[in-house]
């Protein structure tokens, strides 16, 4: 068993899955209002836009990954209609339930389960479109789950990843400072966690940059990818169509 990172830390692979579910279970009830202070608001336009991308049409079976409280799943379900299928899942039974425990609210009812994106319980080939939102960056094997993406997609399927990446230059100094000395007092303030949030700016910085993420989505089997910039490259959607 080798070593990864966990936010600045280098820990054993075996430890990473546990304590990033530590940190969303501590985070899980204050998510979306961390989200929306965090970015402004901004993370609604940014999911908004994926879904855009995303281009899923009636009938289209949809898999959103790392899903937690159930913002893609939502909008997808409106746009597959009742002869399609959205499957919403999360590796994080804290997150899992409280987007699942939302959508019910709302009466959307979505078929849901505790997955891990490095292994895939779905046939090959089961979907049009698969998606995750800020969540790749805290899976172990990046390979790996954008290889078990690939796998479960249909020839042409497209793969949605939206998230954090590489900040333009002239932001660099001024996101360092709202990363480290902003976020985790405001997580304090808000979540009463400091920790879980420190880790998100330290997560970010380890993740790899657009061009990178984009050369993994090729070896992975997508023959196409598209990496749609936002926010000066605080965030970035890469877009890529399944050989």
């Amino acid at each position: 068993m080798g070593s990864t990172h966990f936010g600045f830390q280098n820990v054993d692979e075996s430890e990473k899955a546990g304590r990033v579910r530590g940190v969303f279970d501590a985070v899980a009830s204050k998510y979306d209002v961390m989200n929306d202070l965090m970015s402004l608001g901004l993370h609604r336009a940014w999911k908004a836009y994926t879904v855009a991308v995303a281009n899923v049409r009636e009938g289209d079976r949809v898999l959103d990954i790392a899903g937690g409280t159930g913002d893609l799943a939502r909008a997808f379900s409106r746009r597959v209609g009742s002869r399609g299928v959205v499957v919403h899942t999360d590796i994080n039974e804290a997150m899992l339930r409280t987007g699942r425990d939302r959508l019910v609210d709302e009466g959307i009812v979505l078929p849901s389960t505790i997955c891990d994106a490095e292994h895939l319980p779905f046939a090959s080939g089961s979907f049009d479109v698969v998606s995750v939102a800020f969540g790749l960056r805290n899976m172990t094997h990046k390979e790996r789950a954008l290889a078990e993406m690939a796998r479960v997609l249909k020839p042409g399927g497209r793969l949605l990843v939206l998230e954090f990446s590489k900040v333009a230059k002239p932001l660099e100094k001024a996101y360092d400072w709202y990363s480290f000395q902003v976020l985790p007092r405001l997580g304090k303030w808000v979540a009463n966690d400091a920790d879980s949030y420190r880790y998100l700016a330290e997560s970010i910085r380890m993740h790899p940059d657009q061009a990178t993420l984009k050369s993994m989505m090729k070896a992975a089997g997508f023959g196409h990818v598209d990496v749609h910039n936002m926010a000066g490259g605080v965030v970035a959607l890469h877009a890529g169509i399944r050989c």
